[in-house]
């Protein structure tokens, strides 16, 4: 039971790790001294691989890594590797899917707050410059995002 609650634990963090994580890489590094890298993500020249998606490996990389030496019987290590993983994939479906249609989505819900989401992160799409821009994150955005303007 223990083992469990601490794998549970690890997922968790794993997941809200990454967005915190993501958020801090997103505003500071990737908006900021990574900007030549992450440019091409904010003027897609398609929908094929974009520069971008390198940081995508990265994360992709140290999730998997986790995995690996959790499997060593490091229950919150594996734990934290499947919740990196988890939050790559909702990040695969979410943003390149819903968002920004790279590949055909075959479900597109309409629930509140994923439409949200998808404003929240095309408004953070207007600037094509590092700066101004805003809504960072990919699950939590600001509030002002929930309500839909007519």
């Amino acid at each position: 039971m223990f083992e469990k609650m601490v794998l549970f634990s690890g997922i968790i963090l794993g997941l809200a790790g990454m967005e915190i994580l993501g958020w801090f890489i997103h505003k500071y590094l990737m908006h900021g001294p990574l900007w030549f890298i992450h440019h091409t993500h904010h003027r897609p020249s398609g929908k094929g691989l974009e520069w971008n998606d390198l940081f995508s490996l990265f994360f992709g990389g140290m999730g998997v890594g986790l995995l690996w030496w959790g499997l060593d019987y490091h229950t919150l290590i594996l734990g934290l590797g499947v919740g990196i993983c988890a939050y790559g994939g909702l990040y695969f479906v979410m943003h390149d899917g819903w968002v920004h249609r790279r590949w055909k989505v075959p479900v597109r819900w309409r629930i509140p707050y994923l439409e949200a989401m998808i404003r929240a992160h095309r408004a953070h799409h207007v600037s094509l410059k590092a700066k101004p821009s805003e809504s960072f994150g990919l699950l939590c955005f600001p509030t002002k995002f929930l309500v839909k303007k007519l």
